[in-house]
């Protein structure tokens, strides 16, 4: 299997909130809600960078759809790191993730590591981490 990721689907509970939040809070790109024609095909794709995309998709219909039973979520279980380009750029994007309605779980800071990251959830509890880098160029 070659590495290559080209959709990232997060489960949601509740559609229309969460496309506001990705598109309206945060300013993701999408042409909003698709498949709503059939069962349990509801969902959203955003363009992240080149050959990646995000989707939400109702938890319930990902159930469905693997056939097995929907379990509490965890925000443990995975993180989306989102490397910004400056310090600075760590704090403005936290800022309009809380503007957004994101819940600020660890605001910003240095790490021991060098860089400068803080973490956020989005509406579905997902793990957001934002991360200035100094070893990683970003464009």
């Amino acid at each position: 299997m070659k590495p290559r990721i080209t959709v990232i689907t997060l489960g949601v509970n509740d559609l229309e909130r969460s496309l506001a939040f990705y598109r309206d809070g945060l300013g993701f790109p999408t042409e909003g809600i698709v498949g709503q024609e059939f069962e349990h095909g509801a969902v959203a794709f955003f363009d992240l960078q080149s050959g990646l995309k995000l989707a939400i998709w109702l938890r319930d219909h990902i159930a469905y759809d693997v056939n097995i039973s929907k379990t509490a979520p965890s925000p443990t279980e995975f993180t989306i790191g989102h490397n910004v380009a400056t310090r600075e750029e760590v704090d403005s994007v936290m800022e309009q993730a809380r503007q957004a309605g994101a819940k600020i779980i660890k605001p910003a800071e240095s790490t021991f590591w060098g860089g400068y990251a803080g973490y956020f959830q989005d509406p579905d509890d997902h793990l957001w981490e934002v991360v200035w880098n100094p070893q990683l160029s970003v464009e």
